[in-house]
């Protein structure tokens, strides 16, 4: 057989891959980083404050009392992690998850009372009713954000010990290989970012569920946020 030219031997050799090119691929999971807990505990303080501004009538019993208890399971996470998470505490996120249901459920029981104040009572103030309305609409925005925080990919702990589950959210960074960095992972402002879009439309925007289990929060978050802004928004405008 006749040798091939030198210069496709050349071309051929060059095209395989050597020992330092990067594979084809965002690699996954990313390494090991920590993430910083401020803006988590800023979040729930935010979420407790704007509960201080229902009225009682709207609350499960006093109006300081769930803020109370929910200040204490975020004092409780504080001293857990007071800085920055880097390495999955089990106990931790089984407090955490447990204050956000809580602070959801006394945010759902809130939407109910009104929706109910609505349906069965002569109401006549309606900045009452939009005050009121954005407070329970702005909780649910923040909470949902620490709902998305706290399961996607096992919770904060597992990714910022490099030990990422499978991702419950495609984020457009993980769609496209020419997007730096290379090792993005995802922090608490895209997950605020998702809640505020998803509160806001009604459905996914950039960002897509991959998850049953997360496509259930969303869709939990979209109802919340539709009924709140599509009725007791619009009954307060008209009443106005």
């Amino acid at each position: 057989m006749r040798p091939l030219p030198s210069r496709l031997v050349a071309d051929a050799t060059s095209s395989q891959p050597t020992g330092s090119e990067r594979p084809p691929g965002r690699p996954y999971p990313p390494p090991a980083a920590p993430e910083a807990f401020w803006p988590i505990q800023a979040t729930v303080l935010t979420a407790i404050g704007l509960q201080f501004g229902l009225t009682e009538r709207l609350t499960a019993g006093p109006g300081w009392l769930i803020p109370s208890l929910e200040g204490v399971l975020l004092i409780g996470l504080s001293m857990a992690t007071p800085r920055q998470l880097e390495h999955e505490h089990k106990g931790r996120r089984r407090t955490a998850i447990a204050l956000t249901a809580f602070v959801s459920a006394a945010n759902v029981f809130s939407l109910v009372e009104l929706i109910h104040l609505l349906l069965h009572h002569n109401v006549s103030n309606g900045n009452a009713l939009i005050v009121s309305g954005m407070l329970i609409w702005l909780t649910n925005f923040l909470i949902f954000a620490l709902w998305y925080w706290e399961w996607d990919r096992g919770g904060p702990g597992r990714r910022a010990s490099g030990h990422d589950g499978p991702p419950d959210f495609l984020f457009p960074q993980m769609s496209d290989d020419r997007i730096e960095p290379l090792y993005w992972r995802p922090q608490f402002i895209d997950y605020l970012y998702v809640s505020l879009t998803n509160a806001t439309a009604f459905s996914p925007t950039d960002t897509m569920p991959l998850t049953p289990v997360a496509k259930m929060i969303m869709g939990v978050q979209s109802i919340v946020s539709l009924v709140t802004i599509g009725l007791v928004v619009s009954r307060a405008v008209n009443i106005l």
